[in-house]
């Protein structure tokens, strides 16, 4: 008699415990309506709230996963866009490492007339973005411990570096994957190329390929149609004024196993 009271009552509490688990699960989830009213605050640069619109900033974090508390490596960060979006949902108990090298920093930030480096440090300033440590070193020198991060961003950078050496692009893939802990993501956005173009002067790349290599490094890979724009003409480069920046970009989720 007391052996089935026992095993009941362990059986209500395991119970129990699955529901906690799963509220707090639930309650974990990104706050989409927060987090948008974050992005519309005085704090934030205007020319990067005028590039939500293609972008997409927080669907495409909702479909990562990426929430309060991770640690997130913004890989070529630039002048800042996502490193102060993450900043704002990871909160203060997050960490968001924006990576740069020195030669990156120096390029014009997109459409005005300060640098990279000057667009980051004044975003980080203005944003009083305390949880974000710049890293301004390549990706062999992070000094970040292996299986420390949640998630990296890696945003309409990796056809260059397939278009000019595949087997780099493995590389980058490969290294990423030792800082991720298990479960970990890598969030790719880029470019759209087709077959044929001359992707590599276009400043794009074949979805495909992008799938391909993500395999190879051992990733489980997930996409979404979220930023994919049918009006984009895939033979023009990225930077054609045609276009105004709303280019097809294809979306993965890299998991690691």
């Amino acid at each position: 008699m007391n052996s089935k009271f026992n095993l009941k009552h362990f059986t209500s509490c395991l119970l129990l415990s699955c529901c906690a688990i799963a509220s707090a699960v639930a309650n974990a989830a990104l706050d989409k309506e927060e987090l948008q009213r974050e992005l519309s605050g005085p704090d934030r640069d205007v020319s990067d709230f005028m590039r939500d619109a293609s972008r997409k900033p927080v669907e495409v974090l909702e479909f990562a996963g990426i929430d309060e508390s991770m640690a997130v490596l913004d890989m070529y960060a630039a002048g800042g866009y996502y490193t102060f979006i993450l900043s704002k949902v990871v909160g203060e108990a997050g960490t968001v490492y924006a990576q740069n090298t020195e030669r990156g920093l120096r390029f014009v930030e997109d459409r005005q007339n300060r640098t990279q480096g000057e667009a980051l440090a004044a975003k980080i300033e203005q944003g009083n973005l305390t949880n974000v440590t710049q890293l301004v070193r390549p990706l062999r020198e992070l000094g970040l411990a292996n299986e420390s991060l949640d998630a990296v961003m890696l945003t309409q950078t990796l056809h260059d570096s397939y278009n000019s050496n595949p087997d780099r692009a493995l590389s980058i893939l490969l290294q990423l994957k030792t800082l991720l802990r298990s479960q970990g993501v890598i969030v790719i956005t880029d470019h759209v190329g087709i077959p044929g173009s001359n992707n590599r002067d276009l400043h794009r790349m074949e979805p495909a390929q992008a799938i391909e290599l993500a395999e190879e490094a051992g990733f489980i890979v997930d996409s979404s149609n979220l930023l994919r724009n049918p009006d984009d003409d895939h033979r023009r480069s990225i930077f054609d004024p045609r276009l105004a920046r709303n280019t097809d970009r294809f979306l993965l989720k890299l998991t690691k196993p």
